[in-house]
């Protein structure tokens, strides 16, 4: 389970987004000042920062160059205005990405799990039920021979082995595969993925082993995994 860090003085965003984050499966860690922030960073490990430009006692680029001194971790700025040169001061500080509020929830989500993707989080290589996905290079065979699939199908595979102790919603994969194709993916189409997916790498497509199905939920990966 991915920790974020927040850092954002409104109370009532902050509320927001601690609920949108939770729901969406990740841990959160609040701070609403910057000098809160800098002591939260000790005792403390996260696997992405998302930060409030404006805070009542200093700003957010502080925040932004005490956490890359001490955890190598994507940042994203929350900010207010379409500031040109408050968005270049923030990644030249070393930020991953930034946002202007208001922005829509499934948007940000979005841009987190792309930071974290680019963060290198996952397995380099991944193996349940006779399939083997080598991420590095990009190679999946079953039962010893190469199998091909399209870029989405592979995007889709690759949520369920970065996330294979969860259950994951059509929602969040809809999220996933949207970023990843820069088009518009409906819940139908979502179907048709999984579907195809499922021809490919399971046993017997009609009682798959390794993309099951959570009814009213979503999806989760099967037992029997392996990473290195």
């Amino acid at each position: 389970m991915k920790h974020i860090f927040l850092v954002e003085d409104d109370k009532a965003i902050a509320k927001n987004l601690t609920l949108l984050l939770r729901s969406e499966g990740f841990t959160v860690n609040h701070a609403s000042t910057r000098s809160d922030a800098i002591g939260a960073l000790d005792g403390n490990k996260f696997d992405l920062a998302l930060i409030d430009i404006s805070l009542p006692d200093g700003n957010g680029f502080t925040v932004c160059t005490e956490i890359k001194e001490k955890q190598d971790v994507p940042v994203i700025f929350l900010t207010a205005s379409g500031d040109e040169s408050s968005v270049v001061t923030g990644l030249n500080m070393g930020a991953d990405d930034y946002i202007t509020k208001p922005f829509r929830p499934r948007e940000l989500i979005a841009r987190i799990r792309t930071a974290l993707r680019k963060s290198g989080s996952s397995p380099s290589s991944f193996e349940i039920c006779g399939l083997h996905v080598d991420t590095a290079s990009g190679i999946v065979k079953k039962e010893g021979r190469e199998i091909f699939l399209s870029a989405l199908e592979y995007r889709l595979l690759l949520v369920f082995i970065n996330n294979n102790k969860s259950i994951i919603t059509r929602s969040r994969l809809l999220d996933e595969l949207w970023d990843a194709a820069g088009e518009f993916v409906n819940d139908n189409t979502l179907t048709v993925y999984i579907k195809r997916l499922r021809e490919k790498i399971e046993n017997n497509p009609a009682s798959p082993e390794i993309i099951l199905t959570v009814r009213g939920t979503g999806y989760r990966l099967g037992n029997g995994y392996a990473s290195e």
